[in-house]
């Protein structure tokens, strides 16, 4: 299974097509100053932080068509409307039937490059200051790329983009769930000749029947290398209290990629809370199954303190880079001004940068608010 979860199944992202959720959210307006801000604006310009973003979520219709076209792939479509025509999905059969053949145009340190590269430029030119990425070596080596190939495309990328785009970004190795741990645990040990290009590992993929209490090894491995820890804990399944229960008491991860489901433990909120352990949220993905984007539940729980973020997860695939998902979640939820600006500090701040990054960053961010009157 590729690393998109089984929310990933509906349709194209269209804006237009999402009803207003059924309980409207009151828009917070306390320290908000700026009424008249022109929140489209502010958003396009607010630096930001991206935590869950997959690079092989990232290969759009014209990459793929480039790289069949350069490494002599043949696939169905010959141009890139033909490609975009097939990014229509209403099932996880008819999803994984674009996926798996999009994903054999990857073969080439290059072909990951820029794939990379690519998302780098786009996240960019929206504001993106800090971005890391999630990238999933299993679905590569089991179709035989090795993992230097796919990882040294991936570094090669970081560098350009840094030097020339000025954004930094780092890597974050994910294992995929409904495969085995011992060939998660295998990939750990092939990760490490690179652990100096790899800031933390995670997990995602098919969540049913796969807890996260079957990679405990390998994550208390993970850990004992230096790596940081985060694990997907997907929006309504079954069994997901347990899940997020496991990954913060068994595992003990540094961060929470979705977990919006949360906030059915009252008590577990609180421990996020307390821990500061930030949750990466994805609206514009959770609107494949649910109405709203889970906008009460992201909503619900930054008002309460707990430091949830907002990111793109599979852009490509439906539709939403990072500043469609603070977007699209301000437009439904009717968040103000003050409410974005929480989130991008939040971003920064559930970030696994050093101090003096992320604080260079927060001050960044502190005058870009200074100057639309928003705090």
């Amino acid at each position: 299974m590729p690393a998109l979860c089984e929310q990933h199944v509906a349709r194209r992202f269209d804006p237009a097509s999402r009803p207003v959720p059924r309980r409207t959210i009151r828009a917070m307006t306390t320290h908000d100053t700026a009424s008249d801000v022109d929140l489209a604006a502010f958003i396009a310009g607010l630096p930001k932080c991206e935590l869950h973003v997959h690079l092989e979520g990232t290969l759009s219709p014209s990459l793929k068509l480039a790289l069949a076209n350069r490494n002599g792939i043949s696939i169905a479509e010959t141009t890139v409307a033909e490609v975009e025509a097939t990014y229509q999905f209403d099932s996880l059969t008819s999803f994984l039937a674009v996926y798996y053949p999009a994903m054999n145009v990857l073969v080439t340190v290059d072909d990951f490059r820029d794939l990379a590269y690519a998302y780098l430029t786009k996240a960019a030119s929206q504001g993106v200051r800090h971005v890391e990425m999630f990238f999933d070596p299993q679905a590569h080596t089991g179709r035989g790329v090795s993992f230097h190939t796919v990882i040294s495309g991936y570094r090669r990328a970081i560098v350009e983009a840094r030097a020339q785009l000025g954004i930094s970004a780092e890597l974050i190795m994910c294992f995929l769930r409904d495969l085995s741990a011992e060939f998660a645990m295998a990939t750990l040990m092939e990760s490490l000749h690179y652990r100096d290009w790899i800031i933390g590992v995670g997990l995602d993929s098919d969540e049913r029947g796969n807890p996260p209490s079957k990679f405990a090894a390998v994550f208390a491995r993970a850990r004992a290398e230096g790596y940081l820890l985060t694990m997907h804990c997907d929006i309504d399944q079954i069994g997901s209290i347990e899940h997020i229960r496991q990954v913060i008491e068994e595992i003990g991860v540094d961060r929470i990629d979705h977990g919006t489901n949360i906030v059915e433990n009252p008590a577990l909120v609180e421990v996020v809370k307390q821990r500061g352990i930030g949750l990466t949220c994805c609206p514009v993905s959770n609107s494949f199954v649910t109405s709203d984007m889970k906008a009460d539940e992201i909503v619900q729980l930054l008002r309460h303190g707990v430091k949830v973020t907002i990111n793109s997860d599979d852009p490509a695939y439906f539709g939403g880079y990072v500043t469609e998902n603070y977007s699209s979640l301000a437009t439904f939820a009717r968040l103000s001004a003050s409410e974005v600006l929480l989130l991008a500090r939040n971003s920064f701040n559930a970030s696994w940068l050093p101090a003096r990054a992320r604080d260079n960053y927060l001050t960044e961010l502190d005058d870009y608010a200074a100057q639309h009157g928003v705090r």
